[in-house]
């Protein structure tokens, strides 16, 4: 540990490893909404955060348990397909409240080329929420509606292996093989409750 007359003592939250106060000072000096994206094992949760002298104010947000408990999602909630859903869910709100630009926040996530936090930004850019995000750090199409993990199932599906892998998926009743047509029912059933034409 350093020492000597001049250390400074870095804050509690960047000493935990929780947030990286000189990125959080440029964000608020933007005055612009903040689009905050955080993972953890089992969710995603995104939010559209205004900084206030009283302290963050959030106007918006989503979890990716509600496209589970609303619009009946059966595939996992943390993987890029969830990220995207909830990232578009709470877009959606933001717009209804007449947000229509916010700055990325991505907190201590790594920024690596296709990234789930990138999945749910490109969702609120397709909701009409502008967040900026060089189109080349996004997921591709084939990875945030599942097709990859169809191909894979499929491939498992020959060696006989496929329950040992997809079990929590085949309990509630969803063939992986059919993720990227589930990805798109429950896409348009969230566009559909917000009165956007899919």
């Amino acid at each position: 540990m350093a020492r000597g007359p001049r250390y400074k003592v870095p804050k509690r939250r960047r000493r935990e490893g929780k947030t990286n106060y000189y990125k959080r000072y440029i964000m608020v000096l933007s005055k612009h909404p903040r689009f905050v994206v955080r993972k953890t094992n089992k969710y995603i949760l995104v939010q559209i955060v205004e900084a206030r002298p009283e302290g963050d104010y959030t106007i918006a947000a989503a979890h990716s348990r509600e496209l589970v408990t609303k619009f009946g999602w059966k595939a996992g909630t943390a993987n890029t397909s969830a990220a995207y859903l909830t990232g578009l869910l709470a877009a959606l709100r933001a717009r209804q409240k007449g947000i229509e630009y916010a700055v990325p926040d991505i907190g201590l996530h790594r920024p690596t080329k296709g990234a789930i936090v990138f999945a749910a930004i490109k969702a609120a850019n397709d909701a009409g929420l502008k967040v900026p995000m060089s189109e080349d750090i996004a997921p591709s199409e084939d990875r945030i509606t599942g097709k990859h993990i169809a191909e894979y199932a499929k491939i498992l599906r020959e060696e006989n292996k496929l329950e040992i892998r997809f079990s929590e998926y085949l309990k509630k009743g969803l063939d992986p093989e059919k993720l990227p047509e589930h990805f798109e029912e429950v896409k348009k059933a969230i566009l559909k409750a917000y009165g956007v034409q899919g």
